[in-house]
């Protein structure tokens, strides 16, 4: 046993077995150990103390949400206050689909909540986004039950909803928002700009059960959209719109329209147009119903646009008020085309060719006129221009280069054919009639009293004769007989047009007339068009005057107007325009 440990000791001292480290490679080790140790502590002060926005990042992405505050949409009120469109709060519903562990109940009790299928939210729930809506614009009591069930991964926010107190009276003119408050026509999309506003954001730590457990604070505070004012007087809608409506329906129309404006300052004070639609119900909505005719389609004016032609020839002194125009045998041809009128004249003095709407008449005074000279006047009121009414989708209507007019189109041009507008030109382009000569822009939003500029287009004398003249167009032995009003004189032109389809005029017609009152300074513009009137009738004189003589009526007595007039209506047969 000794020899045995003898042996072993010696062996464990064999020099063979002996390992010598070298003194620097301890110490190396240890320096390296300690600069492990210096650099996680560097390393940790680093991203605690110097830099913790990676730290922060990585905490907030998991429990920090930024809540967007919705702004109130600005309100849209008529020119006395009165609300066409105002936001009202509602509740939408959102779910984080990682954290919406719902029981088969709770699904249930949800889906009832928000009259949707079990199935179809069990879809949006297995989403593999982050957040979603489950529902929008949803009433605050049906959101206060849905917070009441406690749901993980299920909150709310406020939004707001458009709501429109006038519906189809004013739809055209106000428009209406999708359900993310963007304007998407008439005037909520024309000034969408100042009535929009801008969401703010506040910020919230939430569990991992979606549920907001602290309101860290307020980044940005919600900014709400200006309130816009128009020019538009509700009273005068109504009886617009109204009137308009009833126009429709005895006369079988297909469609028609009406504007009401300001002469003395260029407000738009009453828009309408049918068919119309409701824009707080808009979830069976058509093309049709929703466009703005009144703004968006043109149509071929008719002998509306006569008063132009001879305001004009006055103007250049081609013609005077008495001067005789020879329209006998009541038929007129140029080239391979016939001009006729309703029945036959002999000589008619330049006041009665307006007055008896006479289309040989007006065909030889615009051919003492050169084809530029009626151009320049036709795009000085106008037409073929953008109204710059800042309505979307407005037309320009048609004016074709006066080079290219031959003489039968320059003929049938003053007097309102190959030549389209819309009834907002129409109406704006009778402002010089109303104004002593002079055009003026037209405005949706209301105008302070003051100096209006326009555009001079026609003499003040010129003017006061072509008045007299359109006055005479509504007394007996003129066209328009029906579009007398009842203590006011009257100034104003009907038309009657035959639509262009496919390039030939068929059977339809459309009935217009445009007109002023007091004739003796005038203050208010009616223009009315009616589309396919298909109940017997179809002049303007018989079709759109009376609507006009209705409106101007109520409206002139609803601004307290002083009656110009006897209450006497002349009554008789109407002369019939030609077309």
């Amino acid at each position: 046993m000794r020899l045995k440990g003898r042996l072993a000791h010696r062996f464990a001292e064999s020099p063979v077995l002996l390992l010598r480290l070298p003194a620097w490679r301890s110490r190396m080790v240890a320096l390296l150990i300690i600069a492990a140790f210096a650099a996680l502590i560097g390393r940790s002060f680093y991203l605690q103390v110097l830099n913790n926005d990676f730290l922060q990042e990585k905490g907030d992405s998991r429990y920090r949400r930024d809540l967007e505050i919705s702004a109130s949409r600005g309100r849209i009120s008529d020119r006395n206050g009165d609300i066409l469109a105002v936001s009202t709060p509602m509740k939408s519903i959102w779910a984080i689909p990682a954290d919406a562990r719902l029981s088969p109940e709770q699904s249930q009790q949800l889906a009832r909540l928000l009259e949707t299928d079990p199935k179809e939210l069990a879809r949006k729930l297995a989403s593999d986004k982050s957040f979603i809506f489950l529902h929008r614009q949803i009433p605050p009591e049906t959101a206060e039950k849905i917070a009441a069930l406690k749901l993980p991964g299920i909150g709310q926010n406020t939004e707001y909803r458009r709501y429109y107190p006038t519906g189809e009276m004013t739809a055209h003119m106000v428009g209406f928002t999708g359900i993310d408050g963007k304007g998407l026509e008439g005037v909520e999309l024309a000034f969408q700009n100042q009535l929009l506003g801008h969401p703010g954001s506040r910020s919230v730590i939430k569990d991992r059960r979606g549920q907001i457990v602290e309101d860290v604070g307020s980044i940005r505070p919600p900014q709400d959209g200006e309130d816009i004012r128009l020019a538009l007087d509700s009273k005068i809608q109504y009886l617009a719109y109204s009137q308009l409506k009833q126009a429709i329906e005895q006369n079988r129309a297909k469609a028609g329209g009406i504007a009401v404006i300001d002469a003395r300052s260029g407000e738009v004070l009453a828009l309408a147009n049918w068919p119309t639609y409701n824009p707080n119900n808009r979830e069976s909505l058509s093309g049709g119903q929703l466009r703005n005719r009144a703004v968006t389609d043109a149509f071929e004016p008719g002998s509306t646009l006569k008063p132009f032609t001879i305001a004009l020839a006055l103007e250049k002194g081609r013609v005077r008020f008495d001067t005789q125009i020879d329209c006998a045998p009541g038929k007129l041809t140029i080239g391979t085309a016939t001009i006729s009128d309703s029945h036959p004249h002999g000589p008619l003095t330049v006041a009665q060719v307006i007055q008896k709407s006479s289309n040989v008449g007006a065909a030889k005074i615009a051919a003492m006129l050169a084809p530029q000279e009626m151009w320049d006047m036709f795009d000085e009121v106008g037409f073929g221009q953008v109204p710059e009414l800042g309505f979307p989708g407005e037309v320009t209507g048609r004016l074709r280069p006066w080079k290219r007019w031959r003489p039968i189109e320059q003929a049938t041009m003053s007097y309102g054919h190959g030549i389209s507008v819309s009834l907002i030109q129409l109406a704006r382009a009778y402002t010089v009639f109303a104004r002593d000569g002079e055009l003026i822009p037209l405005s949706l939003t209301r105008q302070e009293p003051g100096v209006l500029k326009g555009t001079q287009v026609f003499s003040p004398q010129t003017v006061r004769e072509v008045r007299a003249m359109l006055e005479m167009a509504v007394l007996p032995g003129g066209t328009a007989l029906k579009a007398q009003v009842p203590g006011y004189r009257v100034a104003g032109k009907t038309g009657t047009a035959h639509k262009l389809e496919g390039g030939v005029y068929a059977d339809r017609y459309v009935a217009s007339f445009v007109g002023m009152a007091p004739a003796t300074e005038p203050r208010l513009i009616v223009a009315v068009m009616i589309d396919e009137p298909s109940a017997g009738k179809y002049y303007g004189g018989e079709v759109a005057a009376p609507v006009f003589s209705s409106v101007m009526g109520a409206a002139l007595r609803t601004l307290g107007v002083p009656a110009d007039a006897s209450v006497r209506v002349a009554t008789g047969d109407a002369e019939k325009e030609s077309l």
